[in-house]
């Protein structure tokens, strides 16, 4: 049994793995990752650590080297994460992208790839899903995946791969029948693990991306790329459904680190608004400074409880898939909340590097695009919760 599994099998293990993993992040203080965000460089000594300590395969069941907690856990070492003023964006693809590969590969496939991920051996970090003219349209994907005798010819390309160039392995989805040939709109999507340190300069190119803030992006191209069939995951053509099945955990632990980020902000907010005085008493005594972080706070929790209860279903094993949406819309738009309100109460030092405001300012604003927009959301509850017209 790993260190995060005996902390996770004692009564108080939430606030146990809570502590351990601020003890863990408080040797990456601001400078390092303002370091880190001066030159776009990834931050792999972070990544290291948290591999090494067992908390990027807490959810990989013990049986393959991982510590087989559920994503309240998960949730919790990521908010964490985030309240401690660091990044899980470099890492937290660790976690859920190898869902698909324990619920739908088979027993060949997860003792080949599941053991090396939990001990960090393998870096499964890169999804291949998004394209530049499909967008969130997935059903409409260009990239294709012909079979040859025993193996997959790749051809097409991917966009907002994050986390390419710092990945061993790759969870793409291709299409592998024509659009116009499949009897169900979601058929014809096929779902491969690609070796791409095997696949580099073999078909398999790299570009990054220059981007707002420091989140290792980057466009893939595929020419007459070589899979073997053997790692085809699942049933051909059944792609879809597992990638959506895995896109509530995307979703929840990612409402969860956007409540660590809102936190980050109100406390760093708080702590300024009580040290700095301006005419001669502290600005936080001003109600146009503390209202806004008081509503922040509010909002922050209020969103908590709605991610609290996505996780609780989902480890439950019921459907969570408008509780998942709703707490990753609530929680990205307080986090976003939050950290306007941190920018304002700083004033001008908000825009100061040395504060980390502007940086975390930056960085959890993407969570209103991706992994989802907020539109889709709304779209989704307003069709498959309140019943209403397909709005697109």
């Amino acid at each position: 049994m790993s260190a995060v599994a005996e902390i996770a099998s004692e009564p108080e293990d939430l606030e146990q793995i809570r502590e351990a993993v601020r003890a863990l992040c408080a040797d990456f203080p601001g400078e390092y990752w303002r370091d880190k965000d001066r030159v776009k460089a990834y931050p792999q000594e972070f990544v290291t650590a948290l591999t090494e300590s067992g908390f990027l395969a807490c959810l990989i069941p013990e049986e393959y080297g991982g510590s087989g907690l559920d994503i309240t856990h998960a949730g919790a070492i990521l908010e964490e994460i985030q309240r401690a003023g660091c990044n899980g964006g470099a890492c937290h693809a660790q976690m859920y992208t190898m869902g698909t590969i324990l619920r739908h590969g088979n027993p060949e496939q997860k003792a080949r790839w599941l053991p090396k991920i939990a001990s960090g051996a393998l870096r499964l970090q890169a999804f291949g899903v998004t394209e530049p003219t499909s967008g969130t349209d997935t059903l409409s994907l260009r990239t294709t995946a012909v079979k040859k005798g025993d193996k997959y010819i790749v051809n097409g390309q991917k966009v907002w791969t994050s986390r390419a160039e710092y990945s061993d392995l790759m969870l793409l989805l291709a299409r592998t029948t024509p659009k116009d040939q499949v009897e169900k709109r979601t058929d014809g999507l096929s779902v491969m693990v690609v070796d791409m340190q095997a696949a580099k300069d073999n078909g398999l190119t790299i570009r990054p991306l220059e981007t707002m803030m420091n989140h290792s992006s980057c466009e893939v191209f595929f020419d007459d790329m070589e899979v073997p069939a053997e790692n085809l995951i699942g049933v051909e053509g059944k792609g879809f459904r597992y990638i959506i099945d895995g896109m509530n955990a995307e979703r929840i632990l990612i409402a969860h680190e956007c409540i660590g980020d809102g936190r980050w902000f109100i406390d760093k907010g708080t702590a300024y608004a009580k040290d700095r005085s301006v005419f001669g008493r502290p600005i936080g005594q001003n109600q146009g400074i503390q209202f806004p972080i008081a509503r922040a706070y509010a909002h922050i929790e209020a969103a908590n409880l709605m991610v609290k209860d996505a996780a609780r279903k989902f480890d439950a094993g019921v459907p969570c898939g408008a509780e998942a949406n709703m707490a990753k819309m609530l929680a990205s738009e307080a986090a976003w909340e939050a950290a306007e309100m941190c920018v304002q109460t700083h004033g001008g030092f908000g825009f100061a590097t040395e504060y980390d405001v502007e940086r975390k300012f930056r960085e959890t604003r993407l969570y209103q695009v991706a992994p989802i927009s907020t539109n889709l959301i709304l779209a989704f509850i307003g069709e498959h919760v309140l019943g209403l017209p397909r709005s697109y």
